[in-house]
């Protein structure tokens, strides 16, 4: 039987990249399922593929790819007049969602009394907002910020996403471009968590490597 819409919400989770936001959107979609609710995963721009939700830990899930002009609302609609149950959705990559798919997503909850479980990236790489995360910071009935904290190379708590260049912080260009934070080949873009102190330096790990080598005084030679 489906619940009251005033019973459903609109949640957000919400953290740096490393700290476990697919990993928990899994686990949610696990949960839920193994209940017997009926859901819809969806993602955007995943590190393994089109219409795929992954974590890092290696598990992952068939999902929909949202692409700009995808209506999530319609989506839905469509599957619940075939007689599906719809009882929550799960979202990843938010960030990259459009602003009205997030309102798609709120109307969701409050026309349709579905549940949606989103989970995402706050800020981009040169510590802006991305449209999507601020559009649901508006609209979430809650907000959370992921407890599992992403460390910076020096051990502090990492609360920027950096994008590098062969181990060099760029702070210009395209706000999307999906990249690795695994990356080390020259001239791949890559992204790395760092502290606030070391993203103001520009002070990635490779950097920091390579001024902690060159600081070391030689050895003697041999007599």
């Amino acid at each position: 039987m489906r619940k009251d819409a005033s019973v459903a919400e609109l949640t957000f989770y919400a953290g740096t990249m490393d700290c476990g936001k697919s990993t928990l959107a899994l686990q949610t979609d696990h949960n839920h399922a193994s209940r017997g609710r009926s859901g819809m995963v969806f993602t955007r721009l995943d590190r393994a593929g089109d219409s795929v939700l992954s974590s890092r830990l290696g598990l992952s899930v068939h999902a929909i790819e949202v692409h700009d002009t995808l209506d999530l609302r319609r989506l839905v609609v469509d599957r619940l007049s075939q007689g599906a149950r719809v009882d929550y959705l799960i979202c990843d990559e938010v960030q990259f969602y459009t602003e009205p798919q997030i309102e798609q997503l709120a109307s969701i909850v409050d026309e349709l009394s579905i549940d949606v479980f989103a989970f995402g990236i706050m800020t981009d790489f040169r510590t802006r907002l991305f449209p999507g995360s601020a559009r649901l910071v508006e609209l979430a009935d809650r907000v959370q910020v992921l407890q599992v904290e992403a460390l910076c190379w020096c051990g502090s708590r990492a609360i920027h996403n950096a994008r590098t260049v062969n181990g060099e912080m760029v702070v210009e260009g395209d706000q999307v471009l999906v990249g690795d934070t695994a990356a080390a080949e020259a001239d791949t873009v890559a992204y790395e968590v760092l502290c606030r102190r070391h993203y103001r330096a520009g002070m990635t790990a490779s950097r920091a490597k390579r001024e902690h080598m060159s600081s070391q005084p030689l050895p003697f030679g041999g007599a």
